[in-house]
């Protein structure tokens, strides 16, 4: 037990949680100086712990506030390594290092803190913002506090680590005012969980979906299709898109902004317009509503919860204090005339990958390809370097949809270092060593239409035990591989040729005949395999980005010698996937003959390969395009599109 007169608070913080308070770098200076007898005059009065160094700074830590309240006289504006000191040199005093088992009732639950404590340490506007995602419903995964390690929420917008219980060493990635409000949703999350719970759910409810006019939009631009859809009808969208971002139903309004995207590519003619990605969004809201409502009357049966559903438990936007990111690769693509990049950046701390993306205009002039912009600079550093390095930043935000903002101001400072074994170092959520694992993962998850919208989802790290190369396929332009992690389980690696990335698959072949490690990305299960499609890999020389990498196409490839089965099945869900965005490109109240026969068509051949439900929802969308009811092809339309792009995912 620590005696009345010490500082429990101090005594209890480890070099660790010094580190994430301050940085590394600190309290290793601070030791040094110690070590080298640099050592301060210690006093404790009313609780205030005074340190006077010999070289005239004098550190203050007050009894209440944790670091945030010290201050010191040697003129830094944060922390400095006179304050990270006084705690070293306050905790080498008494003897008592963090971690034994002498004071058991310095570990508390959070939950044990008040309403009342969180308002005087934070101030009632955090309470008053955190009741509004309170009301919404957020999930929380807690780690509880032990002897060896603090008491951590992750919630859907920050990390909150307790390192110390009570409120003043508290150490979250958010920063400003949605720092305090992270803060209070971590400590209700633990007051809300049972003792033994990992997972816990808080508020919500009874809330209602509150989709009905985006529904009654879509339901507008399913009958009329997307060549009706006119410039009011895309301001109504608009409209409603910001409504539902007030009312924190984040992916909802996702779904609404990319459908007005869409609908706005076919207005001006793009070559970037694609009528599935307009059928899937007219099936997403949908789909989210029932599942939303469904959640809500099932509340305590298990299942998504409604808030995961709306997306209503993310902040708009979540400024990051430093941060470290570990780059995961880039993707270069094409989207019409416009060059498009996207880099992924895996967030240690939180398990979360996030992604920066870019556009540019591409002419006939200036190809601009992946080599080119490896050069090219974003948030003050070269591209190529944030896509294989470890990126430290102290000037970065993401959205709701794990999208990375980094900032360009003269304040903002972002640095770049080697990657090195940083991938060793993701937590196990990102970094698999059992492919049989992950594809189980892949499976159990909920289908995309209610999944959360956010970046890279599927991305992961591999370990990989062996590679076996299995050559270029000319007709479908895609270099594979059968890679093997050491905890058991295979996957195909595949990697399609892009002209905007030209010296990929050389790039690809050339690690596959060395020595591969780990490989980065998008993971995804295709016909009873997982199928990874690279966006780095790791090789003892270092990281490899094969869409950054330079070629001009000229590689001779080696031919591989395997030739895959036709899929009929997947031949009968493309084709009534096909059905589906036509109906929803001319609208449904435009349907005629010769769309009727290509639903009845696709009804035949998902019969024919034992698709028999989602056959009859495709008879029965038949039937309804030949009545005049509205609400019946709506209906019908809806059921077949969900349940069919289901089926897609599933294969």
């Amino acid at each position: 037990m620590t005696a009345p007169h010490q500082r429990g608070d101090l005594l209890a913080l480890t070099p660790d949680a010094l580190a994430a308070l301050a940085n590394r770098g600190l309290v290793k200076r601070a030791a040094k100086d110690l070590d080298a007898g640099v050592v301060p005059a210690i006093t404790l009065a009313d609780g205030t712990l005074t340190a006077v160094f010999p070289d005239g700074a004098e550190a203050t830590l007050p009894a209440e506030g944790g670091l945030e309240a010290a201050a010191c006289t040697c003129g830094a504006t944060g922390k400095c390594r006179h304050r990270v000191g006084a705690v070293l040199a306050y905790q080498r005093e008494q003897d008592a290092p963090r971690g034994d088992d002498e004071t058991p009732a310095e570990i508390a639950d959070p939950g044990a803190i008040t309403d009342e404590q969180l308002r005087e340490a934070l101030g009632h506007h955090a309470l008053k913002a955190a009741e509004q995602t309170r009301r919404a419903g957020y999930t929380a995964r807690l780690v509880r506090p032990g002897v060896d390690r603090p008491a951590v929420a992750e919630l859907p917008a920050a990390t909150v680590s307790f390192l110390v219980p009570g409120l003043g060493y508290v150490h979250t990635d958010a920063t400003g005012p949605a720092r305090d409000t992270a803060i209070v949703l971590a400590v209700w999350a633990f007051r809300e969980a049972a003792a033994d719970a990992a997972t816990v759910s808080v508020g919500g409810g009874a809330e209602s979906d509150g989709l009905a006019e985006a529904l009654a939009l879509a339901e507008r631009v399913l009958l009329d299709g997307a060549v009706g859809a006119d410039g009011v009808l895309r301001a109504a969208l608009q409209r409603e898109s910001k409504a539902l971002t007030r009312r924190r139903a984040h992916w909802p309004a996702g779904a609404v902004d990319d459908l007005v995207d869409q609908l706005q590519r076919y207005e001006d003619r793009s070559a970037a317009y694609d009528p599935q990605r307009v059928a899937a969004l007219l099936a997403e809201l949908p789909a989210r509503a029932r599942a939303a409502r469904r959640s809500t009357a099932e509340r305590h049966a298990g299942g998504t919860p409604a808030a995961q559903v709306l997306g209503s438990e993310e902040a708009a936007a979540t400024p990051l204090t430093l941060v470290r990111l570990t780059a995961l690769g880039a993707r270069v693509g094409t989207e019409g005339d416009t060059r498009t990049l996207e880099l992924y950046l895996a967030q240690p701390e939180t398990g979360m990958v996030l992604a920066v993306r870019r556009d540019w205009p591409v002419t006939e002039n200036d190809a601009l390809t992946g080599p080119e912009l490896a050069g090219r600079r974003l948030g003050g550093c070269r591209i190529g370097a944030l896509a294989s390095g470890n990126t430290v930043t102290e000037a970065a935000s993401r959205t709701a949809a794990r999208a990375l903002k980094l900032g360009t101001g003269r304040l903002a400072k972002t640095q770049v270092l080697p990657l090195g074994t940083a991938w060793d170092d993701l937590p196990a959520s990102l970094r698999a060593t059992d492919l049989d694992a992950l594809a189980a993962e892949l499976a159990d998850r909920p289908p995309a239409l209610v999944r959360p919208r956010v970046a890279a989802e599927s991305l992961r790290v591999i370990v990989v035990e062996s590679a076996r190369h299995l050559g270029y396929d000319p007709a479908s332009q895609s270099l594979e591989a059968l890679i093997e992690a050491p905890g058991g389980g295979t996957a195909r690696l595949r990697l399609v040729h892009r002209a905007a990335a030209p010296g990929a698959l050389e790039a690809v072949e050339r690690a596959l005949t060395g020595e591969l490690l780990a490989v980065a990305g998008h993971v995804r299960r295709h016909r009873g395999e997982l199928i990874v499609e690279p966006t780095a890999l790791l090789t003892p020389r270092g990281p490899v980005v094969p869409d950054l990498a330079p070629g001009d196409d000229a590689a001779d490839l080696a031919a591989g010698g395997e030739a895959r089965p036709a899929d009929s099945v997947a031949a009968a869900i493309e084709g009534a996937l096909t059905a589906c965005a036509d109906l929803a490109h001319q609208g449904l109240r435009r349907s005629r003959e010769p769309s009727r026969a290509r639903v009845e068509s696709a009804a035949a051949e998902l019969q024919r390969v034992g698709l028999q439900r989602a056959a009859s929802d495709f008879v029965q969308l038949s039937k309804a395009l030949g009545e005049e009811d509205d609400a019946a092809k709506t209906a019908a339309w809806t059921a077949a599109a969900v349940r069919i792009l289901v089926t897609a995912e599933l294969h």
